[in-house]
């Protein structure tokens, strides 16, 4: 069964915090379960997402939830075993709201890295709000 695969170890990176403000838009925000709380991006294209999991992952589904207007339109979901190069897993499409939103991933890898491309934004200045940030598949024994 598929669960959660964000643990401790699992290390996280983002492209940009909206003017650096770690402490109020900081990446961790999307992993805190508090619904008032999120990671902002600065503003331009492509922004993104890394996961760094501390054993190989299978993933079956993402769950995001935006900011409605500062959300994904076009997304790309990448992976990677430890040092390998990234590959394209798949595209979404997010809605523009602000409800949990789920991506079911078809026939993945075993990955260890994911990356998670929203190549642009419903935002004229390309800004990315998520409050909730979620992979859901299945660990390596």
């Amino acid at each position: 069964m598929a669960s959660s695969l964000i643990c401790s170890e699992t290390q996280s990176r983002v492209s940009s915090v909206l003017n650096r403000d770690v402490k109020q838009f900081g990446k961790k925000y999307m992993f805190d379960s508090n619904e008032e709380t999120c990671w902002n991006s600065d503003q331009g294209d492509s922004q993104w997402v890394t996961l760094e999991f501390p054993q190989p992952v299978r993933v079956s589904e993402l769950k995001v939830q935006f900011q409605g207007g500062f959300s994904g339109k076009t997304c790309r979901l990448e992976g990677s075993p430890k040092a390998g190069e990234l590959a394209k897993i798949t595209h979404f499409y997010p809605e523009d709201n602000s409800s949990l939103q789920s991506f079911p991933i078809q026939e993945a890898n075993m990955v260890h890295r994911l990356k998670i491309v929203f190549e642009n934004s419903a935002d004229f200045f390309g800004r990315i709000i998520v409050y909730s940030l979620d992979v859901l598949g299945e660990r390596a024994l």
